[in-house]
């Protein structure tokens, strides 16, 4: 059950940031150094992305680690998940996965 839950997280971690990215897109071009400006608009929002990075980089570690030791290449996926989308869909992700394959959920 755990599993399927931390699925739903991922497409709502993929689909929900993204919309708003979408939108900013939209009214602003496809400028990405222009979202990278409004990332650091503020202190508040500096700290959210620095935040975010760090998590990112982390994981990031983590499903490398966790990938060679056991040997369960799919995990990778969470990277440009994580990268491209978010960690919102890239750390769901990963955990669905990583239960996929454990056997720890029997749903």
């Amino acid at each position: 059950m755990i599993r399927w839950a931390f699925l739903g997280l991922a497409i709502w971690g993929a689909v929900h940031p993204m919309a708003w990215f979408v939108a900013w897109f939209r009214d602003n071009g496809l400028s990405l150094p222009g979202m990278i400006e409004a990332w650091h608009a503020n202190a508040a929002t500096s700290g959210l992305v620095w935040d975010l990075t760090i998590a990112a980089i982390a994981l990031t570690l983590w499903v490398i680690a966790e990938s060679l030791r056991h040997r369960h290449w799919a995990g990778l996926i969470a990277i440009p998940a994580t990268f491209c989308i978010g960690v919102s869909c890239g750390l769901p992700l990963y955990l669905f996965l990583r239960l996929s394959r454990s056997g720890l959920s029997q749903s």
